[in-house]
């Protein structure tokens, strides 16, 4: 951790080497510096969010073990209350505990909300429109990492029960398209998102953490040995359109790995196009392979390790539901498991040997 004495020696060695007679507000910077190393680590968040959905179960089972699903009005108001304070609480303060206080009283006002509205025979579309919306104004409003990741899931979660509930299953692929899209514009416009506003720094983080999850939930509800029961009896048409556009952002995310490996001539580029192309065509029956590969490439591109590894992880689990997936034949199971893994041997061995060649100079 860095010190007073290590920043003030920071803004001189920026001083000399500019050569100019710059100014810094060192009071403003320290304090900045001290705000911004109070935040936690991923991994403290992600365990600040379960901790916080245990919590919530917990309290849930305690209030109706006390009779207040007994009265609607009373689910209703409590569970606003609970969303409105759970949403504005991490204003006052970053600490830890009151980040497990919030994501738990924000989580179990939706409960409660979500029952009180059931309980007076709410259609469940005007439900879930009704999650959507108060997670989009708290995503909106509040500037907090958990709130907003919680956010994105109910609206996503909001997005795919409106799909269920009224069997348009081929909805899906539209989902999915617009999740690849809205990803692979925010990873690579990553600095002009980040720099364009204020706003859209403290949310970005957690949207495109909470994105990756939402996209990856799109692509498990596509495999049909592995979706939940309620939707195993159907099955997913046209395949084709979620998988075209996750192959075209993949090309689209190859020709800016172009740039970062130094490959300039035409013939190099189109030949790992063709490659990519002839590769990449048996995942066409499984848009979840290819989602799971535009994660890694993407990843890899902004060097971000976090989706990096959750990309890896969900490509070997998607892979294997996949070749287990007894709707196809054992030959294209082969097929795909050599394809893909050719592509990546290809991949590691072009990347190894600019970045080896790259690291020489």
């Amino acid at each position: 951790m860095r010190t007073k004495e290590d920043i003030k020696q920071l803004l001189d060695s920026l001083q000399n080497s500019t050569g100019q007679d710059l100014k810094f507000n060192e009071e403003e910077i320290y304090k900045a510096y001290e705000k911004s190393d109070n935040h936690q680590s991923l991994a403290i968040k992600i365990l600040s969010i379960f901790g916080g959905i245990m919590a919530s179960c917990l309290f849930v089972g305690f209030l109706f073990i006390t009779g207040i699903y007994d009265s609607e009005l009373g689910l209703l108001i409590l569970g606003i209350f609970l969303i409105i304070f759970g949403a504005f609480i991490t204003k006052v303060t970053d600490n830890i505990l009151l980040d497990t206080l919030s994501i738990s009283a924000y989580i179990i006002g939706f409960i409660l909300l979500g029952v009180g509205l059931v309980q007076m025979e709410t259609d469940e579309n005007l439900v879930s429109i009704i999650f959507i919306l108060i997670a989009t104004s708290a995503l909106l409003i509040v500037r907090s990492y958990l709130i907003s990741f919680i956010s994105v899931l109910i609206i996503c979660g909001g997005f795919l029960f409106l799909i269920i509930s009224n069997k348009s299953f081929d909805l899906i692929h539209i989902y999915i398209s617009l999740l690849a899209v809205i990803l692979t514009f925010m990873y690579l416009k990553e600095s002009k998102l980040i720099t364009f506003n204020k706003s859209f720094l403290q949310l970005y983080d957690s949207v495109r953490i909470a994105l990756i999850f939402c996209f990856l939930a799109g692509l498990y509800l596509l495999g049909k040995n592995y979706r939940v029961d309620y939707l195993a009896e159907h099955t997913f048409g046209n395949f084709w359109i979620s998988s075209v556009v996750i192959i075209l952002a993949i090309l689209y995310v190859i020709s800016h790995l172009f740039e970062m490996l130094n490959i300039k001539k035409s013939e190099q580029k189109y030949g790992i196009y063709a490659l990519s192309v002839l590769m990449l065509l048996p995942t066409i029956f499984a848009p979840s392979i290819s989602g799971a590969i535009l994660i890694i490439l993407l990843s890899f591109l902004v060097n971000y390790k976090t989706s990096l590894v959750i990309g890896v992880v969900a490509f070997v689990y998607f892979v294997s539901q996949y070749y287990y997936d007894l709707h196809y034949t054992l030959l294209t199971k082969s097929i795909v498991l050599f394809c893909s893994g050719v592509l990546f041997l290809g991949l590691y061995f072009l990347t190894h040997k600019k970045l080896s060649s790259d690291e020489k100079i």
